[in-house]
């Protein structure tokens, strides 16, 4: 599912969510029974497949939802969904568009849905399961509880991949004050932070199916994703070869699951030629990363410190007199750049020592 389509998927979540009176109405419609049709989006194209039904154009509730769901025809919501337009309106879509589904309630929905890019709901009054259909996608709703327990799964998934990335990325930081990083090391670190986010952005859909329920799996994301994109992208600064550093990163995102695996992949992501033996090929870094875990460094400062300095390794040797001549740092902030990296410093080659 491209990026684009996830993003519909996780807006829709939210709007049937826990918590959200759409919600509510959709659970008293299953323990009705009586199944129901709801199109959420009242734009042209949406108007000009409905067929008779009534005009209502009043306040949302979900008692009056559920009442109204006892009728046959499909019920037109708006689209922040705090009015109900029209109730029992008979659609009538493209009959040409393909469907996978068999009942006519749930063909009319997916085929509504392809042809006005709208949310539909479909309700099955047999089976309690409720469909959301965005364009070519169809989400089934699940239960609560398998949901959280999918969730607190791949947060375990997560800590996983964030201990690994802690232990590669330590390991990095050891390198780069030595001056022997390979370009393997670097795509390495790339490598965990990328599927890091990768199963961060699986948790938010999640979070989002759960509504109010999954404010304790938030709290735990946020807490093991806290700097981890940021970090990755001055990885990226610190490396890349003639492109944007934000190009490289989308690149990266972009990459496949298979390709993600490959560190050929992620090289010529960088910019890198692929040659014999580039994963040996020794790299050095501009500094980006480093000067980022110096507290209260502004952005600006950081850059024109790499601009004067151009690596790493110039950076670290450098005398306070000559921190102190980069415009915006001045005396009591070049002691604190020199002494931070001094600390990064003893404490990479501790914990590689460990």
């Amino acid at each position: 599912m491209g990026s684009k389509k996830k993003e519909q998927l996780i807006k829709a979540l939210k709007m049937v969510a826990p918590g959200t009176e759409l919600r509510e109405a959709l659970e008293y419609i299953i323990k009705g029974g009586t199944g129901a049709l709801i199109v959420i989006g009242d734009t042209k194209k949406v108007k000009s497949l409905c067929n008779g039904g009534f005009e209502l154009n009043c306040p949302f509730r979900s008692q009056l939802l559920f009442e109204l769901a006892k009728m046959d025809g499909a019920i037109i919501l708006n689209e922040d969904v705090t009015r109900i337009l029209r109730a029992n309106v008979h659609l009538v879509p493209d009959s040409k568009i393909p469907t996978r589904e068999t009942g006519i309630r749930h063909r009319t929905a997916e085929r509504v849905a392809k042809q006005t890019k709208s949310l539909v709901i479909a309700i099955s009054q047999r089976r309690d399961i409720v469909s959301l259909h965005i364009s070519n996608i169809k989400y089934a709703l699940e239960d609560i509880r398998s949901i959280l327990s999918k969730a607190n799964q791949a947060l375990q998934t997560l800590e996983r991949y964030k201990s690994r990335l802690n232990e590669v990325s330590s390991h990095l930081s050891a390198l780069e004050f030595e001056g022997f990083v390979t370009l393997l090391d670097v795509v390495t670190v790339l490598q965990r932070s990328e599927m890091a986010q990768r199963v961060a952005k699986e948790i938010e859909r999640y979070i989002s199916e759960l509504g109010t329920e999954g404010r304790l799996i938030q709290m735990q994301l946020e807490e093991l994703m806290a700097g981890v994109e940021e970090e990755s992208l001055m990885t990226v600064k610190d490396y890349c070869q003639e492109r944007l550093a934000e190009e490289v990163a989308q690149a990266l995102r972009a990459l496949p699951d298979e390709d993600l695996l490959d560190p050929l992949q992620l090289c010529q992501a960088l910019g890198f030629e692929d040659t014999t033996e580039l994963l040996e090929q020794p790299v050095y870094p501009r500094g980006f990363r480093l000067l980022k875990k110096i507290p209260r460094l502004p952005a600006t400062v950081i850059d024109k410190l790499v601009a004067k300095f151009e690596d790493l390794s110039t950076l670290v040797q450098a005398s306070l007199e000559a921190l102190d001549s980069v415009e915006g740092v001045g005396e009591a902030r070049a002691k604190s750049i020199h002494e931070g990296l001094k600390r990064l410093k003893e404490h990479s080659l501790l914990e590689r020592t460990l």
